[in-house]
């Protein structure tokens, strides 16, 4: 049946409405898949944009969502199309997904502009597919909405559970330090990824599905439905009913995605442990929409949000769990004394009333907020001479005793260095050393690598160490912990102070200071900057050269500067 609702005409009309020669191109063109003449007839034409391939296992289920939100849009009266874009596996991708994010987010942005298209579906799971669809829609601001495609079913090992990413970093150290067995350590593989989905730990997956419906732009229960869950492919069938309302009611991106809204979904990071990642994407999402949105801002808005959520890598418990217990609504519900609860969301309604009958049936992984699971959950924002422009640290996935520390620094000056050298029995480095990585930035990697979470020296470990405070311009998987400085900027690779530091240097971080400092006199910093030359490029030509001149510091949201902005939804010249 047609649902012609609209007064207006859609934009999908410019190439299906008229009866000249474009007009016959493109219906005829379409009919070869079996449509009939009236899905042309000015309902709505849904874009389902999916991010599936065997390539990205954390998204590996999504041709059955697809086809679950195209029931959806068919029910509404919507006309379903499903169109690929470039899928970013965090697991597989080399040498970093992050290094993809701004590509994928203008194959998503061309994509939906170029195309016949009144409203989108965003299928995401894995890392960088979140931020790199919202960051393409953005710069189009149509209609949108996001379906997180879940997390997988809890790790089990002998018994117990353990949580991807988080326990692959734990099992690593085991192994180098002689307590558990190579052997043991692959048995474990199966035993962690044994469904569908994405991390099941707050990795980056799990914290940007925790944020997209923090933000409004999803159905209420997003984040937490397991990817298995039958429930996973009711939220995908309602998503598809709602986008085709949405486009009834023209409720476009920028109506959601506001001030308050990136406010609201700093404050819920906060809440849930969420991943450190989270700061680069969401500053990036918001470059695309128009709002100004400042590093700062995480630590003004976050720094007094404790967290509340027992879940790994900052407790125990796995999404699986926290599903059960309620989900993001619980937290949200919790946090509406400190939230903008009259934000809008995708809904139609706001954020209020989507959780205001969320219920907590599970408070030893939901804690309530006075009794939180840990007093300080939000990023610390550290400035000091070696980070001019910034950097960060995750509090509730450090050592407290480490908050506030000096030490000498050992410094490597890429990811090679590091690797030969972190485990010779000749390296001078003990415990209260401070671990430095340098030239593994935006420009440096290039793409900014989860590689800031440096494995201790064997050695170390052998003693019983587990953790010392590491420092670097790289970033860190949402699933590891420790007391790790990130996104320092700026970076190495531009001839950032990171870039200047020595071994033997002493540094400081005082992380409620919110200080970081190389306590070096300038005079002896100017001679170091004068002699420090730029690394040469990993490769001449292709996107990474493109990447490389265009990408800005990680307090900026590391985009390109040319992909900053909304470019709209302006239908283009006609193609014949």
């Amino acid at each position: 049946m047609s649902s012609n609702k609209n007064k207006r005409p859609l934009r999908s009309q410019a190439w299906f409405g008229g009866d000249d020669k474009d007009s016959f191109i493109h219906r005829s063109w379409m009919k070869n898949q079996g449509y009939p003449s009236d899905a042309f007839d000015g309902r709505p034409v849904i874009g389902i944009c999916n991010t599936w391939s065997e390539l990205t296992p954390c998204n590996g289920h999504f041709r059955d969502l697809a086809e679950m939100v195209k029931r959806g849009v068919l029910e509404a009266g919507g006309f379903p199309v499903e169109f690929p874009v470039m899928s970013l596996g965090e697991t597989n991708l080399r040498p970093t997904a992050m290094l993809f994010r701004n590509l994928a987010s203008m194959d998503v942005e061309e994509s939906i502009r170029a195309n016949p298209i009144d409203g989108v579906v965003l299928l995401t799971g894995c890392d960088k597919t979140t931020p790199a669809l919202l960051m393409g829609a953005a710069s189009v601001d149509l209609p949108t909405i996001v379906l997180s495609g879940g997390p997988m079913l809890n790790g089990n090992y002998r018994g117990k559970p353990i949580g991807s990413g988080t326990d692959v970093w734990k099992f690593s150290e085991d192994v180098r330090a002689g307590r558990m067995t190579s052997n043991e350590f692959k048995q474990a593989e199966s035993c962690m990824s044994r469904s569908a989905g994405h991390c099941m730990t707050m990795g980056t997956a799990s914290t940007m599905a925790s944020m997209v419906e923090a933000l409004g732009v999803t159905l209420p229960g997003n984040a937490a439905i397991p990817a298995v869950d039958a429930r996973r492919k009711l939220q995908a069938q309602l998503t598809g009913r709602r986008i085709v309302d949405m486009v009834h009611e023209d409720l476009k991106l920028s109506q959601i995605l506001t001030r308050e809204a990136f406010e609201n979904a700093i404050m819920v990071n906060g809440a849930i442990g969420g991943s450190t990642n989270a700061v680069i994407h969401l500053l990036a999402i918001a470059g695309r929409i128009g709002v100004d949105m400042r590093l700062g801002d995480w630590d003004r808005l976050g720094r007094d949000i404790p967290c509340l959520l027992n879940l790994m890598p900052s407790g125990q418990y796995l999404m699986e769990d926290f599903y059960y217990a309620g989900g993001l609504p619980v937290i949200i519900r919790d946090l509406l004394g400190k939230l903008h609860g009259e934000a809008l969301t995708v809904t139609g309604a706001t954020m209020a009333v989507n959780v205001a009958e969320a219920e907590n049936f599970n408070p030893e992984v939901i804690t309530p907020l006075a009794q939180p699971f840990k007093d300080e959950g939000g990023i610390a924002v550290l400035q000091g001479n070696l980070a001019p422009r910034g950097a960060v640290i995750k509090p509730s996935a450090a050592s407290p005793e480490l908050m506030q520390h000096r030490g000498r620094a050992v410094v490597f000056n890429s990811i090679e260095h590091y690797k030969k050298r972190v485990d010779d029995p000749a390296l001078d480095i003990d415990a209260s050393c401070v671990m430095v990585l340098q030239n593994c930035g935006p420009q440096g990697y290039p793409g900014m690598a989860e590689v800031g979470n440096m494995g201790l020296p064997k050695k170390l470990l052998e003693q019983g160490v587990r953790d010392m405070v590491r420092i670097s311009d790289a970033r860190m998987s949402g699933t590891a912990y420790g007391t790790v400085v990130l996104h320092v900027a700026p970076e190495a690779a531009v001839g950032g102070p990171l870039a200047l530091v020595r071994d033997g240097d002493m540094i400081e971080l005082d992380v409620a200071g919110r200080r970081l400092h190389l306590d070096v006199d300038e005079a002896e910093l100017a001679r170091r900057r004068a002699d420090w030359s730029a690394p040469p490029p990993a490769m001449k030509g292709g996107y990474q050269s493109m990447y490389i001149k265009h990408v800005t510091q990680a307090d900026e949201g590391a985009d390109l500067d040319f992909l900053v902005g909304c470019r709209g939804s302006a239908v283009p010249r006609e193609s014949h």
